[in-house]
């Protein structure tokens, strides 16, 4: 038109009212943008530490003793604590498990969307891909920051696990034995490995799960994988970052259950060494690694296919099915 107007181009009919309204509609369309994500991220580690409890269990008893880990032994330790214990004691420790994966996997998930917004501005990527670095950075930061907030939960899960329930009745139980006898400075104890550990982990699994995301993107044509594509994809994640991080963890656990079975770990490196010297750099420092390339796959698998399933139907339910991602 020769008038030489300017006609602007609106990106939500909000946009044409008055900026105050369209202020308050962007505000609430990020709140429930952030709500999703804990709720779906929640959700995702519930479903996901669940299913895999039993083995869990089994993998944290194996690290914090001096046992030589097999296939074999791992299945007769099972056996032997459901005869021993009952069956729903291959679940022990889940409840403490629940009450820290629940905020953990919401805390992570929702901060892993919102470190990828903001690297996406400050990188020019408003609405694509990241590139490699920047996908890497955004999924250590959520760990980290999910790690920092609920790292005394993760202590008391593992206290729960390798102990009689005689020796903890309830999660309070553990805070209340722990604080009374051994500090609360030992609700941090292994703090460091953990943070040390989840770095690569969960930076390789975000980037590993994004990665295979955008790679089928590219060369299938269509815009999103399938659930049981999201379940491979996602057991790809958990396979490389628990791999990449597994020795960290096992110098976690024996800091966390020191005080129970009678170590006295005072570091990370000091802690590696006893661990070397009495068992060995592979049998010490990844010992359950094989449960774990069992156990981390399903985890993590399910817990992204969880997640951006529950991200979907949310979407869904809001704004109809032109929501998918």
């Amino acid at each position: 038109m020769g008038s030489g107007l300017q006609h602007k181009k609106y990106d939500s009919p909000w946009d044409c009212l008055c900026p105050t309204v369209h202020c308050s509609f962007q505000e609430n369309q990020e709140k429930k943008k952030v709500l999703n994500s804990l709720i779906s991220g929640a959700l995702a580690g519930a479903v996901a530490k669940t299913a895999v409890a039993p083995l869990d269990r089994t993998k944290i008893m194996f690290q914090v003793s001096s046992k030589r880990f097999s296939a074999k032994e791992a299945y007769r330790l099972i056996y032997h604590t459901y005869l021993n214990e009952g069956f729903w004691s291959l679940w022990r420790g889940n409840s403490a498990t629940m009450v820290r994966v629940i905020p953990y996997a919401a805390i992570q998930f929702c901060a892993h969307e919102e470190y990828k917004q903001l690297l996406g501005n400050y990188y020019g990527f408003q609405g694509k891909a990241l590139t490699p670095f920047p996908r890497f950075i955004a999924g250590s930061l959520a760990g980290t920051t999910a790690a920092m907030v609920t790292y005394p939960l993760d202590m008391v899960r593992a206290r729960m696990a390798v102990t009689p329930k005689e020796m903890y009745s309830s999660i309070v139980h553990v805070f209340i034995r722990i604080s009374r006898e051994e500090g609360l400075k030992t609700l941090y104890r292994g703090f460091t490995p953990t943070i040390l550990g989840v770095i690569p982990y969960a930076g390789l699994s975000f980037f590993t799960y994004e990665t295979l995301k955008k790679v089928h993107a590219d060369h299938s044509g269509k815009a999103q994988p399938s659930p049981p594509e999201r379940l491979l994809f996602g057991a790809c994640a958990g396979l490389i970052g628990q791999s990449a991080s597994y020795p960290l963890d096992v110098v976690r656990r024996r800091m966390q259950t020191a005080g129970v079975l009678g170590h006295t770990y005072s570091s990370i490196l000091l802690t590696m060494q006893e661990i070397v010297r009495e068992e060995g750099l592979v049998r010490g420092l990844y010992k359950g690694l094989s449960m774990n390339w069992v156990k981390g796959p399903i985890a993590v698998g399910i817990s992204f296919t969880t997640f951006d399933l529950t991200q979907i139907l949310l979407r869904k339910l809001q704004h109809g099915p032109a929501a998918d991602r």
